[in-house]
């Protein structure tokens, strides 16, 4: 079942009339009724239009198996909807009471070594019991029938994060519903032998029932159940995704379901792109991660999502107003971090900024992480800025609803070769996917380049320029596509690690690297890792690290771009380049960093035609994302910019700022 436009599209919509929506998600039940009133006028002083609410409100809703106690939600519902706010109501699934563990202790996840994770944090339940389900889904039914016509509700919230902490549940009720996964996968278990490579280390079944999860074992588990066991823990998450869902649906039709997802940092179990069909309208939550690519990665995680969203806006669940608890060092937010981040999210697509959480908590595990309303209160500098935040939002209402434009350039971004890729047993374990795929985003920031974050099952055609970095899963059919594309004009560009392996975690047999050997017309016998603090060095004065490759030119038409200057493939190719008719396909076999990538860029956007759409003297400092016919210019620094050059802009983009203007 698909909702209509208009009806997914509720939570945008107030009066009639298209908005950005603003808000937090509001936990009341920390705090004495009187506290409340308070909470209401606060948030019409800062602009607030939604919440989320009654997220980790599980206990307090039902306080005793089958018991429910709806009075305080009643109130806050009516009170938020008096004051004009409207309600993204949670299924409150997300943490199960002490009343049902104690009870029912079988709900609990085990770990790949056999230990239970207790009660005590959150999300201590298991995605495949049977037991939990039955619960979950009779507090849904409970919670939909009785707010079903409420004027507040505009939107379902089911669960909350779903994987955060529980995706990997090695217990014996995710070991039947493995086994249920994989027969319907593979059908026979001799085809389940075939995909798995059995024959080695006498690992043949002969029955679905011998199958275990990858637990503990006395050496690496077999690659393949690794990898099988990953789709399935993402699969049963999402199962439960639409076992919520349905129920939601039969009895409120009307109102669209969501929940939101995590696309951010290292993030990695729950493949989003899958995910994404089964919600009326994807949502996210994002976190800056510290480090030098910190508002790269935001930029990088919020672009991937409007593409995840098929172009369509999105909702921003959770973000931080100022300094986060969970990290080793929580450093406050610099003057213009705010508002810069948010409206990134903005740009990339999103219609709703909103944050953990309205009002700071003076209790719990989150107590020092930030909020819309801190510990200071209304008179603080963080409120003030929430508000102008608010402001500024309602000034771009016309921005709803419209759709990113497209850009000539497409980073392929694949969940099963960032799975697949890390695994152990491999020729090292320093790769890490998703820093490739930064480097790549940030060296064409640099550049003044736009680029898409786009999934591999996403419209690949439509891009000039492709870069498919560590594309290490590459199943016969994505061959086929990326050498039509290539053919028919298209310009591919991919890295070390690339096309090694089919669906299944089998070598492509031949030489590396495997299922695009041919297109790229290179052939390679043996991996190159390079140990921790070694390098080489190429011709063009780049820098390599983690990676090289022994590289043969087999094809016609190839071109070498750079050629290795140090290390063991002195003078052999480091950088490949061959036509096919107007198309080409582009090999880098080593690890450039952004700065490396800085030189060999403009030799890779040549012949796709692909430039820069802003004047060239604004460099790298300011960040173009386009939605519809509004510009977003987003300062990349801690210094103001000049606009002049650019028509139509504000003459000065001010340090950390964001400028938007049609165009």
């Amino acid at each position: 079942m698909t909702l209509s436009n208009e009806t997914t599209r509720r939570w945008l919509r107030r009066a009639g009339s298209a908005r950005l929506e603003f808000g937090a998600d509001y936990n009341p039940d920390q705090w004495p009724r009187e506290v409340w009133d308070d909470d209401v006028r606060a948030m019409r002083e800062a602009g607030v239009t939604i919440v989320s609410l009654a997220i980790f409100s599980w206990a307090r809703l039902e306080p005793r198996d089958g018991e429910y106690d709806f009075g305080w939600l009643d109130e806050v519902m009516d009170l938020l909807h008096a004051g004009g706010i409207t309600v993204d109501l949670a299924t409150a699934t997300a943490s199960p009471p002490p009343w049902l563990t104690r009870e029912h202790p079988e709900i609990l996840p085990v770990t790949r070594t056999g230990e239970i994770l207790w009660p005590g944090a959150r999300q201590h339940w298991r995605p495949t019991s049977p037991v939990f389900r039955e619960h979950a889904l009779r507090l849904a039914g409970a919670l939909a029938t009785r707010y079903a016509d409420h004027p507040a509700l505009v939107a379902w919230h089911v669960n909350n994060e779903l994987g955060c902490h529980n995706v990997y549940d090695y217990s014996d009720d995710a070991a039947r519903a493995f086994r249920v996964w994989l027969r319907e996968r593979y059908g026979t278990v001799e085809a389940l032998n075939h995909a798995w490579g059995t024959a080695f280390w006498s690992q043949r079944y002969d029955d679905f029932e011998e199958i275990l999860p990858p637990r503990l074992a006395a050496s690496h588990p077999n690659p393949t159940q690794q990898l099988d066991f990953k789709r399935f823990s993402s699969d049963a998450l999402k199962d439960h995704l639409r076992a919520e869902r349905d129920l939601l649906r039969r009895i409120t039709p009307e109102v669209p379901v969501t929940t939101n997802f995590m696309v951010m940092g290292e993030m990695k179990p729950m493949n989003y792109a899958d995910w994404a069909a089964e919600v009326d309208f994807v949502s996210n939550d994002h976190y800056v991660l510290p480090g030098p690519q910190a508002r790269d990665e935001l930029s990088f995680s919020a672009n991937l999502t409007g593409n995840i969203a098929g172009g369509e806006p999105w909702f921003l669940m959770e973000h931080s107003t100022s300094a986060v608890n969970w990290q080793p060092v929580n450093v406050a937010k610099k003057p213009g971090e705010l508002a810069r981040d948010s409206l990134t999210h903005v740009a990339h697509g999103a219609d709703a900024v909103c944050f953990f959480q309205w009002r700071q908590s003076r209790a719990g595990a989150e107590k020092y992480h930030s909020a819309m309303l801190p510990h200071a209160g209304t008179d603080s500098d963080l409120f003030r800025g929430v508000a102008r935040l608010g402001e500024r939002l309602r000034e771009l209402a016309p921005i709803a609803g419209s759709r990113r434009r497209r850009a000539a350039v497409g980073i392929v971004f694949d969940w099963e070769s960032w799975w697949t890729a890390e695994q152990d047993s491999h020729p090292t374990d320093r790769l890490r996917y998703k820093q490739e795929a930064l480097d790549w985003y940030t060296a064409l920031l640099d550049a003044g380049i736009r680029a898409d974050v786009v999934p591999a099952g996403g419209p690949l055609e439509e891009y000039r320029l492709l870069i498919a970095p560590v594309l290490h899963v590459v199943p016969a059919a994505l061959a086929a596509r990326l050498d039509a594309w290539v053919a028919s004009g298209g310009h591919l560009v991919t890295t070390y690690f690339s096309g090694i392996v089919d669906e299944n975690d089998h070598v492509w047999l031949g030489g590396y690297p495997g299922a695009l050997r041919d297109l790229l017309g290179i052939r390679i016998e043996e991996f190159g890792p390079l140990l921790d603090g070694e390098s080489v060095t190429l011709d063009d004065g780049a820098t390599g690290t983690l990676w090289t490759d022994r590289i043969d030119v087999t094809g016609p038409d190839v071109e070498v771009l750079a050629r290795y200057r140090t290390g063991e493939q002195a003078d052999r190719a480091a950088v490949t380049r061959r036509r096919v008719g107007a198309g080409s396909a582009a090999y880098v076999s080593t690890r450039l960093g952004p700065d490396g990538l800085a030189g060999l860029l403009p030799r890779l956007l040549g012949p796709a035609g692909v430039t820069g759409e802003l004047p060239a003297e604004l460099g790298g400092r300011v960040e173009l994302a386009i939605r519809g016919d509004h510009w977003f210019l987003i300062n990349r620094t801690d210094q103001p910019v000049d606009l002049r050059a650019l028509p139509g802009a504000p003459e000065v983009l001010e340090a950390r700022g964001v400028a938007v203007f049609t165009n």
